[in-house]
């Protein structure tokens, strides 16, 4: 388990300091000072350079191709993918900053094609008078339709507009591919336990508050990655901790407080109970019984387990437990992969518990994994066995002349679709590593192989 401790850094400006240097007014000043105040703490720690922004430093670092693109003012079209909270509009807004041309921000929950077609006329006008270009960011641009999407592929074509698009969605389903096509992707990673420590402290930093390990924890594992949750959930537990009557004087958030927070228990997790309760987990599964799994899965998620490790979990039990009993098993499991990728927590939990109740009342058969195991050590364990020569490759020049391919039966022009066939290596032409079982719909593939199965094989 991330243990967050010992990690602080140096205090940034607030937002209205900024803007206050900014104004000669000082009675403007103040008033932006005190509406900063009164901002969600996210934005009241918003980076002001690309320095500040905590995580994605595999796009961010020194030299990485996001960073000299903004720093040299030569940013084409992109779409940043991510998860929320890893700071796709921070990056707009630091672009914003950095850049000479024209910067026009709209949100796809409330604009339009209207909207879309005068920010394009206003870039015409842009270019045509002052020579200057616009960048437009349109904040969750998965929620435009195709038609939206559209009327924005033209003046990105020609370069009227730079678009900078944010979507939590993967841009493959939910971005046309024309305007896909015209843009480069950058995807940001979900927050990771270090990274938020390191929000936790810059937050703390300055303040007479101190966070203690438990507390700190609980609230990481709540957070999912979403940097913004984080710092929502730690305001309302500084507010909850402080005194008003001690103002100034130092004061710790304890578990309670971030329990109370986020409205969530803690629940004992150590590496003993994850071991423990995965093998509870599958068991349950196994044995067929879905209240147990979605009890256990329930534990997991409450407990703040990786819910892309639930669902690898899945996939392996569908064809190790599963497997060709119910072959829609595996169908079933890595949807709801891709459901936690997609949709993330805490929605993709339904998705996670219907690929539970599906695979916990299947019929079950490990006879795939019995026989892969089976041919796997016979591979180990054996020499290399010699491709029958009937089967060799025939296809290229000098084949026919070795007697590659000679003697091979096509199937298909047999009526039956099947013809009997030496298809193993001489030393294991005995051997059986699948043999169905007769349940669920392998039942049914053990009658069809007992059909086609021969007592003797031509060679």
């Amino acid at each position: 388990m991330f243990h967050c401790v010992g990690l602080w850094v140096v205090p940034t400006p607030s937002i209205g300091h900024e803007l206050a240097m900014a104004t000669d007014d000082l009675f403007s000043a103040a008033l932006v000072e005190r509406m900063a105040a009164q901002a969600p703490l996210a934005a009241r720690l918003r980076p002001t350079t690309l320095d500040e922004v905590v995580g994605q430093d595999h796009l961010l670092g020194k030299g990485k191709p996001l960073r000299r693109l903004i720093e040299a003012d030569r940013l084409s079209s992109v779409i940043l993918w991510g998860p929320p909270g890893t700071g796709k509009t921070t990056l707009a807004s630091l672009i914003a900053t950095a850049t000479k041309k024209r910067f026009i921000a709209l949100s796809a929950v409330t604009a339009g094609v209207k909207d879309v077609r005068e920010t394009v006329e206003s870039a015409k006008e842009q270019r045509k008078l002052y020579d200057r270009g616009t960048i437009m960011f349109l904040d969750e641009i998965h929620r435009f339709n195709r038609a939206q999407q559209d009327a924005l592929l033209p003046s990105v074509e020609d370069g009227t507009l730079v678009l900078i698009g944010a979507t939590t969605e993967n841009p493959s389903f939910s971005v046309n591919g024309p305007l896909l096509s015209r843009s480069t992707l950058f995807r940001l990673r979900a927050h990771t336990p270090e990274s938020l420590c390191a929000l936790i402290a810059r937050a703390l930093n300055g303040t007479p508050a101190t966070l203690n390990e438990d507390a700190a924890q609980h609230l990481i594992n709540q957070a999912d990655g979403d940097g913004r949750s984080l710092l929502t959930s730690l305001e309302v537990a500084l507010a909850l901790a402080d005194d008003p009557e001690r103002e100034g004087m130092q004061y710790q958030v304890t578990l309670a407080d971030a329990e109370a927070a986020v409205d969530s228990r803690v629940l004992r997790y150590g590496p003993d109970e994850h071991y423990d309760i995965i093998s509870a987990f599958i068991k349950s599964l196994r044995g067929s019984d879905p209240d147990a799994g979605l009890y256990w899965l329930a534990r997991m998620i409450t407990a703040g387990e990786d819910a892309r490790f639930i669902a690898r979990r899945l996939i392996i039990f569908a064809s190790e437990d599963v497997g060709l009993a119910d072959p829609l098993a595996l169908v079933v499991a890595e949807a709801a992969a891709r459901a936690v990728e997609f949709v993330g927590l805490p929605e993709a939990q339904l998705n996670l518990a219907q690929a539970v109740v599906h695979l916990a009342t299947a019929p079950k058969s490990n006879r795939v994994a019995l026989g892969i195991w089976a041919a796997m050590s016979d591979v180990q364990e054996r020499s290399a066995s010699e491709v029958p020569i009937h089967l060799r490759d025939a296809h290229y020049k000098g084949a026919a002349k070795l007697g590659h391919g000679k003697g091979y039966l096509y199937p298909h022009d047999a009526p039956d679709g099947w013809v009997p066939q030496q298809y193993l290596p001489d030393d294991l032409v005995d051997r059986r590593y699948y043999e169905p079982s007769q349940h669920g719909h392998e039942a049914k593939i053990a009658a069809r192989y007992r059909r086609v199965e021969p007592d003797s094989v031509e060679t």
